[in-house]
């Protein structure tokens, strides 16, 4: 049987597969230490937990529309235009079953074969997936470490063409933890603003920041009708398992989308909308708690890394990432991801899962306990050294 030569373009998510491994090995009898999911250890707030309990015992177990339920949706933008500053209409907002049908639904909508798409590389793998997959071309938007992984608006310049139709965002930034500055995103929004080119911005992880307050470009003059703004509960509310983010968008484009939700999904699951309105309009105080041990762990991880000879790590302003800089080990990324797993007991994940870019580098996730990754530096720093002495 043959199978349609589009799969050829699609990718994955390395996470995933790494994880699976490392489950495999667990089940052997094997120790690993988790550094390679992106998934807060924290459980749901109880609020939200008991909301959702509360909407399946009222009946909220049926269909629903694809964009969303209509309450859920004006609570989404209520809070995105306090939050961001922005008018957000509930016709704006399309519910979906994690914040990835965003991505793909967004790209499919607007991007037609042969449209090039600006990508940041390294980035989050399912960008470069998506435009592949609808036969766009992808252009790789370089972040480098001697910029803490930051772009501005002249690197975006070089690389924009008559064909550019998207420029995707991610602030803060899986896999580096970087964050796009005031002073970037103006720039940034200066050079797009009078462009025929859609902005796609992923802030996933707008809660998960360390200092200052997250802006979004789409609060720049011109931008808001240009813009994509993708967020969800995943990462803020430790909800990943619940599938659940949204996006804001034009109401023209948020119809697309919604038409593709009815011949994909239907809609999200309803009890677990009816548990959103709960999470942003609670107390936060389990958020600000979380983001402090992320901080706390963050700055246990970098020390840690960087303390290890040939290894450099730079602080990562948000997420909850490292990406160390292991060139000095002198072997490929995707080898060192294996050799961690099978020799060190460590589940990591190459950088080169993140694009071509992303070579020389290992992503760290430290969305794990404290004492688990003083164990894993143990073991990191130990496989250095065992191979810097076989390098002799």
């Amino acid at each position: 049987m043959r199978y349609a030569e589009r799969m050829n373009l699609l990718g994955t998510e390395t996470a995933f597969e790494v994880l699976a491994k490392a489950r495999a090995l667990e089940a052997q009898g094997r120790s690993i230490v988790h550094l390679e999911i992106g998934e807060p250890d924290f459980d749901t707030p109880a609020a939200i937990r008991d909301a959702a309990i509360r909407a399946i015992q009222e009946g909220f177990t049926h269909y629903g529309p694809s964009a969303g339920l209509p309450e859920v949706k004006e609570a989404i933008a209520a809070h995105i235009s306090k939050d961001r500053g922005l008018s957000v209409t509930a016709d704006q907002v399309v519910i979906t079953p994690g914040g990835k049908p965003v991505i793909t639904f967004s790209i499919m909508a607007t991007v037609d074969p042969g449209d090039e798409v600006i990508v940041p590389n390294p980035g989050f793998p399912i960008y470069e997936s998506v435009a592949r997959f609808v036969g766009a071309k992808v252009v790789p938007l370089v972040l480098r470490e001697e910029r803490e992984f930051r772009f501005g608006a002249a690197d975006l310049e070089a690389l924009l063409t008559p064909k550019t139709k998207m420029v995707v965002l991610n602030s803060p930034h899986n896999p580096t933890g970087s964050v796009l500055s005031p002073k970037d995103l103006d720039e940034i929004a200066a050079l797009l603003r009078d462009r025929d080119i859609w902005v796609l911005s992923d802030e996933i992880y707008s809660k998960v920041l360390y200092e200052g307050v997250h802006q979004s470009i789409a609060t720049r003059p011109g931008m808001a009708e240009k813009t994509i703004l993708l967020d969800g509960f995943s990462k803020t509310y430790a909800m990943t398992g619940w599938r659940l983010g949204y996006g804001i968008m034009t109401p023209v484009l948020a119809k697309h989308v919604a038409r593709l939700a009815t011949n994909v999904y239907s809609h999200a699951t309803s009890f677990v909308q009816r548990a959103a309105p709960t999470a942003l309009g609670g107390k936060q105080d389990e958020v600000v708690a979380m983001v402090a041990e992320f901080r706390r762990r963050r700055e246990a991880i970098v020390a840690g890394l960087n303390a290890i000879p040939g290894i450099k790590c730079t602080k990562p302003a948000g997420a909850f990432y490292v990406f160390p800089n292991v060139r000095g080990l002198g072997m490929k990324s995707a080898e060192i991801e294996g050799a961690l797993l099978q020799e060190a007991g460590i589940a990591a994940l190459s950088g080169t899962a993140f694009g071509a870019h992303g070579e020389g580098y290992i992503r760290f996730s430290y969305a794990n306990s404290i004492e688990n990754i003083q164990e894993g530096l143990r073991r990191f720093e130990a496989f250095v050294q065992s191979r810097t002495r076989a390098a002799r």
